[in-house]
């Protein structure tokens, strides 16, 4: 893993005592049922990740763009927040 990935698993998982891994956080950012039930570390990853790096991680995890953004503006009409990848 690169240390951009870990850079933001570092940063979605910092106050968390429930750590996700890579794969898990692929996972609740390709479906908005998972991201519901892990809603601070998605949350961290949509707001508090560099918009460059949310795409890299997508990327290496082969979640495109399109589902990304869908999945922001999903999760941002759930959780009342507002994220970039939404706007």
């Amino acid at each position: 893993m690169s240390n951009s990935l870990a850079t933001v698993l570092t940063t979605v998982n910092a106050p968390f005592s429930e750590q996700l891994d890579s794969v898990a956080l692929a996972q609740c950012l390709s479906d908005l049922a998972l991201a519901k039930q892990h809603p601070g570390q998605v949350s961290a990853f949509l707001g508090e990740v560099p918009l460059a790096q949310q795409i890299e991680f997508a990327a290496a995890h082969h979640i495109g763009i399109k589902k990304l953004k869908a999945l922001a503006a999903q999760f941002a009409a759930w959780s009342g927040e507002s994220y970039q990848l939404a706007a």
